[in-house]
Parts: C-alpha cells; sequence; structure tokens
C-alpha cells in the first residue's frame, strides 16, 4: 500500500510504556529497552511513507530528578533503537505548571503535526493511558490505546480504539484511519484485555492508583518550541491531569 491510498500522513507516539518499558524518570540511555514489535511497527509505517514522531510528557525535569540534557539522551536512544522519527515533541512541565502542551492538553500533537504537515484529522496518536486518548481527541486527531499492565480498566473501556499490540495498531493505520473498537480482535473487551490466565495475552488491567485523566477546554494557541528534533516546549497556560506514580506525565 503506498501513502497515497492511505489518508494517514502522521502517527504520533507515545514514548514511555508505549515505544520503550516505563522506567519512571529515566534519565539514562542504557535503561532504555524497546517493547516488542516496536521497531518493526514504526519501520512497516516508513515503508509505507506515513510520517512518524514522539510525544511524551517528561515532568521529571520540573520536578528535578532529571535534566533536559538526560531527556535528550534518552530521546537520541529512541532513535537508534527504533527510529529515525521525523518529530520529537517533550514536554517538561509539572501537572501545576499549567501549560498547552502536557498531555491531555492536545499542544504537543498539533505542534508535531504540524512540524510533519499534517492536519490532526490526518494523525492518529498511539499511547498507553487515557491522558494520550484525550490529547488525542481534543487535538482532532485518531487514538489508537496500546495497554500494558499500568492501563487502567476505565481507561481501556473509555478509549475510541484499542490494539493488543504496536505491530496491530500499525497495521490497522496502513488501511486508513482506525475504524472498529477493538482492532482486529472481535471478542469482548473484558475477554480480549483481561489478564490471561495462561499468561498468553494481553493484560490491560492495573492498579486505579490515581486520579484519571479529566475533561477541559479544546486546542489553544501553542507555544513554541525549543531545538526541534528532540525540542522541549516552552511554557504556557492551561490544565494537566493524571499524574500517577511511576507514569512520566
Amino acid at each position: 500500500m503506498s501513502a497515497a491510498s492511505t489518508p494517514v500522513k502522521a502517527v504520533l507516539f507515545d514514548r514511555d510504556g508505549t515505544l520503550v518499558h516505563d522506567v519512571p524518570y529515566n534519565g539514562d540511555p542504557d535503561r532504555v529497552r524497546p517493547v516488542e514489535g516496536a521497531r518493526e511497527a514504526v519501520a512497516l509505517l516508513r515503508e509505507h511513507g506515513v510520517r512518524v514522531g514522539v510525544v511524551t510528557n517528561q515532568s521529571g525535569v520540573a520536578r528535578g530528578l532529571i535534566s533536559d540534557g538526560d531527556v535528550r539522551r534518552v530521546n537520541r536512544r529512541v532513535d537508534d533503537l527504533i527510529g529515525p522519527f521525523d518529530v520529537w515533541a517533550v514536554c517538561p512541565h509539572g501537572p501545576d505548571d499549567g501549560c498547552h502542551c502536557r498531555k491531555p492538553e492536545p499542544g504537543m500533537i498539533l505542534w508535531a503535526a504540524g512540524r510533519v504537515c499534517a492536519g490532526p484529522a490526518d494523525c492518529v496518536v498511539v499511547g498507553d493511558i487515557g491522558a494520550d486518548m484525550e490529547a488525542a481527541e481534543r487535538a482532532g486527531a485518531h487514538g489508537i490505546l496500546v495497554p500494558n499492565d499500568r492501563t487502567r480498566p476505565e481507561e481501556t473501556a473509555a478509549a475510541p480504539h484499542v490494539a493488543p499490540d504496536l505491530l496491530t495498531a500499525v497495521r490497522a493505520i496502513l488501511d486508513g484511519p482506525p475504524r472498529g473498537r477493538v482492532l482486529a480482535d472481535e471478542r469482548p473487551i473484558g475477554a480480549a484485555y483481561g489478564p490471561d490466565p495462561e499468561g498468553g495475552g494481553p493484560r490491560a488491567a492495573g492498579p486505579a492508583d490515581g486520579p484519571g485523566p479529566g475533561s477541559g477546554s479544546g486546542p489553544a494557541t501553542i507555544p513554541p518550541a525549543t531545538a526541534p528534533g528532540h525540542g522541549v516546549f516552552a511554557p504556557g497556560a492551561g490544565r494537566a491531569v493524571d499524574d500517577r506514580p511511576g507514569r512520566l506525565t
């Protein structure tokens, strides 16, 4: 399938828990481990002419746990192992900083879409928590949730589209914008993404260890980014939620 035959022009991935295993506030490139199928999924998109990017909350910078340089080094390692990605958007702010870029705000998605010359409606956001899906919706993009053991059951239930893994998500994307509730799996959502007693299937349910994503106003003016390619957004005004322990959100 050629790029001309699919309306999806870009896929924007969450980083931690989606492309790589989540290491809270990771500033060490040596601790980067891609999730299964990540390299193949990104390569498949590039082969079909679909642009790829990363949109990631990194509140460890605001908390003083990691530096901008740490984030850049980890991002370069992700590029080396999985990419290269066409665009990187990083929010370094904390939950109370009031910015437009921190997911579930739509700023990073709108900015990254612009960087690859794609409208939000031509983009798919792939992530592992509700904030990723809310940010996609508020930006006017499509969202696909790929659950892991930190994904809350209510986030899986609320997601517009759910895939058991990255390759399933990408194969669906190559057919156009995602269609259907559970991609490539017709079982009920609980059966498809609940714990597998034999250990062979995906598991979506995780502990409800904090408040879920909220609602708010739609897209606002986007602040400029610095150092495009591994950029960090400047402060803006807005609201952010979903600061669960162990998540770089």
